[in-house]
């Protein structure tokens, strides 16, 4: 298996569904509903997402002919393919669609190689507002517009990055306590949030806003996010050394059998 040839590939798959976000990024689009999780920005999509993800898979598509490669895309149907294969594409065409719709920054496009076993072997992002490209290659490294990624945390006080306002999350009580206890570990006497974007830009805006970091506790509800909202980071992040985890801090379950929700677990993404 090439990994450098098809992080190539896939490069190529996110710049092409990046130019199509660009295009209609000043339009009004319509809004559709689908069968999601439990929050409204999981249920919003669009055709810009629908054009994406054909963009993308155009490209990966001779790939999985090539390498005996499985398709786990958001918008598609899973096929199981994924449990039966050695990798599988995971694709998220454009993850944010609710800050899209909105016309504020924070989405992305998202595209992982995950292994069977779970483990991300590629990972490739590409944030259409600034028109930066981040990916990572297992035992490679990351690197942001190709050039490899030295995090530097330079701020005076605690990140927290969030879709949704602290104040209209789930169990914030508990959430602001974990971020106190942060902020006095590092000395810091202030916890700032950024909140709106999607998952993965989220994860990036950790990395860009350090000493920062992501949450969600796991629940019985289906959504906190799916496979190919933290696939694609979690290899960036284990490239950077750096904390991509469930909530527990085990391990991330990348390859669900039962489902690709990840709200069994939840995630904790770290650059403290």
């Amino acid at each position: 298996m090439d990994f450098n040839q098809l992080s190539h590939i896939a490069i190529e798959a996110a710049r092409a569904a990046g130019k199509i976000i660009k295009d209609y990024i000043n339009k009004d689009v319509a809004v559709d509903h689908k069968k999601a999780g439990d929050s409204y920005a999981s249920q919003v999509v669009t055709i810009v997402d629908k054009k994406c993800e054909t963009a993308i898979i155009n490209h990966l598509l001779p790939t999985c002919n090539e390498f005996d490669i499985a398709l786990l895309s958001e918008e598609t149907e899973d096929d199981g393919s994924r449990l039966e294969k050695e990798y599988f594409w995971c694709i998220d065409p454009m993850d944010g669609t609710l800050a899209f719709i909105n016309k504020q920054p924070g989405f992305s496009v998202s595209i992982a190689l995950i292994a069977k076993d779970g483990t991300p072997h590629i990972g490739v992002i590409f944030d259409p507002s600034t028109d930066t490209l981040y990916h990572a290659i297992k035992s490679n490294g990351s690197f942001k517009n190709g050039k490899p990624w030295e995090i530097k945390n330079t701020n005076d006080h605690l990140t927290y990055l969030t879709d949704r306002p602290l104040k209209d999350t789930p169990r914030v009580y508990e959430i602001e306590r974990l971020l106190s206890e942060s902020a006095q570990k590092l000395s810091l006497t202030d916890i700032k949030e950024i909140s709106g974007a999607g998952s993965v830009m989220n994860a990036i805006l950790v990395l860009e806003n350090g000493p920062a970091c992501m949450l969600k506790h796991p629940k019985k509800e289906k959504g906190g996010g799916c496979i190919w909202d933290f696939a694609a980071t979690a290899c960036i992040y284990n490239e950077l050394g750096l904390i991509a985890t469930n909530f527990n801090g085990e391990r991330l379950d990348l390859n669900r059998k039962d489902d690709t929700f990840m709200n069994h677990e939840g995630v904790f993404f770290s650059n403290l």
